[in-house]
């Protein structure tokens, strides 16, 4: 791996709590594990808009706690078999798309399920994986939710 952190390689993962990132971030920590890489879990944030009003419908704190709390099960539940991996973990505010790009910016592998969390399930489903395997700034890895 040539984006060494401390000497270790870095991972990063999309976690947004749907199966298939559950299966990512399993997958990330088996190769982290293998190459004695770092994990960098991320998870992005959109609040949403009351458009009747143009304010938010959840408070910004709050939506920025749930997220974190989200991400620290998540992840809390994934590493118990691998406690060696050492695991970072970001809550971004943006779209998942472009969060994860940016993210991946100096990391040497970017990690993302097939299959997410959308407003428009049906119309956007893979539009991530899409988006990320187009832009992204290092080789990307879509784990297929098979399991």
């Amino acid at each position: 791996m040539s984006h060494l952190e401390n000497g270790r390689g870095v991972i990063v993962v999309g976690v947004d709590g749907s199966k298939s990132s559950r299966l990512a971030l399993e997958w990330a920590l088996r190769q982290a594990e293998v190459t004695r890489a770092k994990v960098i879990a991320v998870q992005a944030w959109v609040a949403p808009i009351d458009y009747a009003t143009g304010g938010l419908l959840i408070p910004e704190e709050q939506w920025i706690a749930n997220a974190r709390a989200s991400l620290e099960s998540i992840v809390s539940h994934a590493s118990a078999e691998r406690p060696l991996v050492p695991i970072e973990q970001r809550v971004v505010a943006g779209h998942p798309a472009t969060v994860l790009v940016n993210q991946a910016e100096g990391a040497d592998l970017l990690v993302v399920g097939n299959r997410g969390h959308g407003a428009f399930a049906g119309a956007l489903l893979g539009s991530v994986s899409r988006h990320v395997v187009h832009r992204a700034p290092c080789p990307v890895v879509v784990v297929p939710d098979w399991k």
